[in-house]
């Protein structure tokens, strides 16, 4: 099972809950795999608007209905 002990953000939960790899996000995203890893770890961790953008244009390939505020308090 994944993410299990680790400290997670809701990017982070919704990623494991998908089954997914961090790695595989920060390729499909055209972002580096230290900022998907601090997105996922760290709660408090915002990214830069252009980032966010990135990510999330990544997240919706899986699930189109998700939104910015779905993962970040804005």
């Amino acid at each position: 099972m994944w993410g299990i002990g680790k400290p997670r953000s809701k990017l982070g939960k919704w990623i494991d809950q998908k089954g997914l790899e961090q790695q595989d996000l920060a390729m499909d995203a055209n972002v580096s795999k230290n900022t998907v890893t601090k997105a996922c770890s760290d709660k408090d961790y915002i990214p830069r608007h252009d980032v966010m953008k990135k990510l999330l244009k990544a997240i919706r390939k899986v699930d189109p209905n998700l939104k910015m505020s779905d993962f970040w308090d804005m």
